[in-house]
C-alpha cells in the first residue's frame, strides 16, 4: 500500500514554502530555472519525477509549468544536465520550465511543485496528465510545496 505522505521532501532555496516566487523565476521576469531541493525518498524508489501545476489557471485541467522525469533516488537537488534526466511537455508544448504568466488581475495563483517517489521508470516524457493517469499505482509517495504569483 503506497505510504503518499511520510518523509519525502521538495523545497527551494528560492522562495519559501507558500510565499510569491520571486519575479526572476516568472515568464516575464527572466524565467529563471528554480533551484529545487529533494530529500526522503522512501525505500524502493527507482525514481523521482517533478510536476509543477498551476490548479487556479482558467483551463480545465489547470496549468503544467514543469514536468521531470528520470530523477536519481538519492538526488538531494534537481540537476537538469544530470544522466537520464528528461524535461516534458509543459502546457505550452515546450519541454522546459515555464514560469508563472497568470492572467493580469486573476487573482493569487498557487504552484505546486509535487515530487512523486515512483517504484517503476517513467519511460518517454509524457504530459502531467499521461503521467498521472499511466503511472498511478507506481507512486510510493508524494510531497509538495507552494509558492504564490499574482500580476
Amino acid at each position: 500500500m503506497p505510504l503518499f505522505i511520510d518523509k519525502l521532501a521538495i523545497s527551494s532555496p528560492d522562495f519559501d514554502g507558500l510565499a510569491r516566487i520571486p519575479d526572476r523565476l516568472t515568464a516575464d521576469g527572466g524565467n529563471e530555472v528554480p533551484a529545487i531541493a529533494l530529500s526522503g525518498a522512501p525505500a524502493g524508489t527507482v525514481e523521482l519525477a517533478v510536476v509543477v501545476h498551476d490548479p487556479d489557471a482558467p483551463l480545465a485541467q489547470g496549468f503544467t509549468h514543469w514536468a521531470v522525469y528520470g530523477i536519481p533516488a538519492d538526488a538531494a537537488t534537481l540537476d537538469l544536465a544530470a544522466e537520464g534526466i528528461r524535461e516534458a511537455p509543459n502546457g505550452t508544448t515546450q519541454t522546459a520550465w515555464f514560469g508563472p504568466q497568470p492572467p493580469v488581475g486573476h487573482g493569487q495563483h498557487h504552484y505546486y511543485f509535487w515530487v512523486y517517489a515512483l517504484s517503476a521508470r517513467v519511460e518517454g516524457t509524457p504530459t502531467r496528465e499521461e503521467f498521472l493517469a499511466s503511472h498511478a499505482d507506481s507512486i510510493i509517495e508524494q510531497a509538495r510545496y507552494v509558492g504564490t504569483f499574482s500580476r
